[in-house]
């Protein structure tokens, strides 16, 4: 062979090889893509040493990789606590391969969750029914509220330095407590105190190698700083938003300890972060987990495969109160989540303040606004005024320019004037078309919006604001008879006995409970719409008002708001009576409940519209109320094991959930989801009720009150066409009898038979406590 043949051929040789190598690198990059975080649910934790259930799960990954690797590179995280499991990066196959497995009850891919995003709790007290000291609380018998309950917050993390977390005055932290201080970026041990006892933080699970994981407690975000301090944060007075709601900023229970789980950023909340975070709550030792996040409505997980569900059983099985909003996809129905029966759901209300931001138009008429802006135009009316139907493009649809869509409006039709806009279209968002009018040059924008007029959101010093269509017809009337129609916005002033409130909030997800329509849901609501809290530092200038610095407090809207005024109710009453299981701590939350608002109405929904228990289950939370409930409704967990044989799970998996069974324990032969209503829930639902059948439900109460001898007579408002009968209609309670079982029977009325939703209630009283518990029967 020639030279030159020879290095021909070793040139094709290396070419080769290279591409050969090229492709399996290509190979072995793809299958590097194809692997995910998965959680794999391996029920309750046994009662091993930490470490050996470490090791089982290491021996338990190990057994379906195909190769030898380090198995540090897989494992995300292990669950040891609460609960037995792990989160490990796997390829569907491994995945496939891994539910198999002999003690394995699910194995699903990482979910990504959303965060569902003062004066509230002087309006709760006041709506309360029960009298109240009309003395006011000092500041050391405030501290005194919750001072040996932790809070743990699952959220985006702290801002220690908040106002909200200081520790003055605050004794010891609990002697239980064994959580720890992380530090990390920006975040010292030293950031911790007497009142934010604990903090960590969890990394994004997503991220490739070589980027930076926020490692850090820290909220850069703020929505768990502003949670936190509406659950558990001292009173700070003097707080406002830049001058707006002036007045003291105070959580529900400020002298409980705060232990703070960073498991949220912008982008969103890992569900084997969550889970992580639920396993390191239960073993750091606290009473009441808040959680502001959730899945989406239309991407609803089953019970053994949704983190928060899964988290919150196991913690309720240790004694904690685990407390959830509800979600933001109202006001359509089924769109509650966190529904499950262990978890306390909250969904949200207006209170009674709102947020003027009113139009002034020739001639001085007014027309009321509700909005947060701080304008600078002049309150007289001398502005030019436009409809945005009278400003569009040739190359748009009128639709388009009516709403103020993007690339639909002329600019030289708007520039110095106030734009007049509808929001039917909701494609773009009221601060997208803010945007718009202000880049062609428009000074102010009016935005004509029924749904969201009863939430102010924020629009720095840009002069916007939000009206309704009723009041929409003024300005109409008003541009359609003058040649030179003039108006202006005026800056936003806060109002305070603003009636009617409570109103269910527009965005508060509905029910029935799509997961089991025989437990209602949500369970309560509580104030979340303009909440004033505590909130992060920022350089950013971005809506500060001139000559002004960034606030430290901040007005949020949100079931995110309403799930901690509920956590702090809970540790206040976790406080009080050490002893309650969560179950009664719920049982007391919802049967004190108020359905009427301030102007001694049934509660509405923001429309005007009266509210069911589809909209706010059992009612406004009462925090005064709660602490006296009367007779409270305990479940335990193997009433939820019961429940889940109703629900359809097998015995197998259920003896992989539940840390031990009772002797014997099986699912019966007649387990049906039909069965679900005898869950010893605090409300009844009832669902494919079939009238000349009947439906016969039981319940079991416990008096908690302060007399042991006590008798209580039932009052029953049936559903419309429903027959309810309470067997027995009194309850004797004596030193002896503490739990005494009724049963109610329901029936169709002869003379209108239930068609679709019916709503009633049972209330106990024994002329003290009023006990009142929801009905919901339905024909679908």
């Amino acid at each position: 062979m020639s030279r030159s043949s020879f290095c021909c051929c070793r040139h094709l040789i290396f070419s080769f090889l290279f591409l050969l190598l090229s492709f399996l690198t290509q190979v072995r990059a793809a299958t590097e893509e194809k692997k995910n975080v998965y959680i794999v649910y391996m029920g309750a934790a046994t009662s091993s040493p930490r470490g050996s259930l470490w090791e089982d799960h290491i021996q338990l990954l190990s057994s379906v990789l195909e190769r030898t690797e380090a198995m540090q590179e897989r494992l995300v995280y292990s669950y040891r606590n609460g609960f037995s499991g792990f989160a490990a990066h796997l390829t569907e196959e491994e995945a496939g391969a891994m539910v198999q497995k002999p003690g394995v009850v699910s194995v699903f891919e990482d979910p990504v969750l959303q965060l569902h995003t003062t004066r509230s709790w002087d309006f709760l007290q006041y709506q309360t029914d029960l009298k109240r000291d009309s003395n006011p609380s000092s500041d050391s018998d405030t501290l005194t509220q919750g001072s040996d309950t932790i809070i743990g917050i699952l959220d985006t993390g702290i801002w220690p330095e908040s106002e909200s977390f200081k520790d003055t005055n605050m004794g010891p932290v609990p002697s239980r407590w064994k959580g720890v201080c992380m530090e990390g970026r920006d975040f010292s041990a030293s950031n911790c105190n007497r009142k934010l006892i604990g903090a960590r933080y969890y990394n994004d699970t997503t991220k490739s190698k070589g980027e930076i994981h926020e490692q850090t407690p820290r909220d850069t975000v703020g929505h768990g700083t502003h949670t936190a301090s509406t659950a558990a944060g001292i009173s700070v007075p003097g707080a406002s938003y830049y001058g707006l709601a002036v007045g003291t900023a105070k959580g529900g229970s400020p002298g409980s300890r705060i232990a703070i789980y960073r498991v949220c950023s912008s982008n969103g909340c890992r569900g084997s972060a969550i889970l992580a975070a639920f396993d390191d709550a239960i073993g750091d030792g606290v009473d009441v987990m808040s959680l502001s996040l959730g899945a989406s409505a239309y991407l609803r997980p089953d019970f053994n495969e949704d983190p928060i569900a899964i988290g919150a059983f196991h913690a309720v099985d240790k004694g904690i109160t685990v407390v959830c909003s509800a979600g933001n996809d109202g006001p359509s129905s089924s769109t509650v989540v966190n529904a499950a029966p262990w978890i306390l759901t909250v969904g949200a209300t207006t209170i009674d303040r709102d947020f003027e931001s009113d139009v002034v138009l020739g001639g001085n008429k007014v027309v009321t606004g509700e909005a947060i802006n701080f304008s600078e135009l002049q309150k007289s009316p001398i502005y030019p005024l436009i409809y945005a139907e009278s400003a569009k493009l040739n190359s748009s649809s009128d639709e388009d320019a009516r709403n103020c869509n993007p690339d639909a409006l002329d600019g030289a039709k708007i520039k110095g004037e106030i734009v007049l806009c509808q929001h039917s279209q909701r494609y773009y968002s009221k601060r997208e078309k803010m945007e718009e009018v202000k880049s062609l040059g428009g000074i102010g924008l009016i935005l004509i919006d029924d749904l969201e007029r009863a939430v102010a959101f924020t629009y720095g010093e840009f002069p916007m604001t939000v009206i309704s269509s009723k009041d929409a017809d003024d300005i109409f009337s008003y541009i359609n008879s003058t040649g030179n129609p003039v108006a202006t916005v005026q800056p936003t002033v806060s109002v305070t006995k603003y009636k009617p409130a409570p109103a269910v909030a527009y965005f508060s997800s509905r029910g029935p409970n799509q997961q089991t329509e025989n437990i209602l849901k949500p369970d309560v609501v509580a104030p979340g719409v303009n909440i004033l809290a505590s909130w992060i530092e920022t350089n950013s200038s971005s809506g500060v008002p001139a000559g002004q610095k960034p606030s430290q407090f901040n007005l949020l809207s949100g079931t995110s708001m309403a799930c901690p005024h509920v956590s702090g109710i809970a540790a206040t009453i976790k406080s009080k009576n050490p002893d309650w299981s969560p179950s009664a701590i719920r049982s007391a939350i919802m049967t004190t409940a108020i359905q009427v608002n301030s102007e001694k109405n049934p509660i509405t929904i923001d429309s005007g519209s009266m509210a069911t228990p589809y909209d706010y289950g059992a009612g406004e939370v009462s925090p005064s109320g709660s602490l006296e409930p009367g007779l409270v409704y305990e479940t335990d967990t193997n009433d939820y094991l019961q429940f889940l044989c109703n629900y359809g799970y097998s015995i197998s998996k259920i003896k992989l959930i539940a840390s031990t069974l009772p002797e014997g324990f099986e699912c019966p032969k007649d387990s049906s989801a039909d069965l679900v209503s005898n869950l010893n829930y605090p409300s009844i639902a009832i669902s494919g009720f079939k009238g000349k059948e009947g439906k016969k439900v039981n319940r079991t109460v416990t008096n908690v009150g302060t007399e042991d001898e006590s008798e209580y007579v039932a009052t029953v408002n049936p559903p419309p066409g429903v027959d309810v009968q309470v067997i027995p209609e009194k309850l004797r309670f004596t030193k002896n009898i503490k739990k005494i079982s009724y049963q109610a029977t329901f029936s169709s009325s002869a003379s209108s038979p239930v068609k679709g939703d019916s709503f009633g209630s049972i209330t106990w009283t024994n002329g003290k406590y009023k006990v009142k518990t929801p009905l919901v029967v339905s024909s679908d």
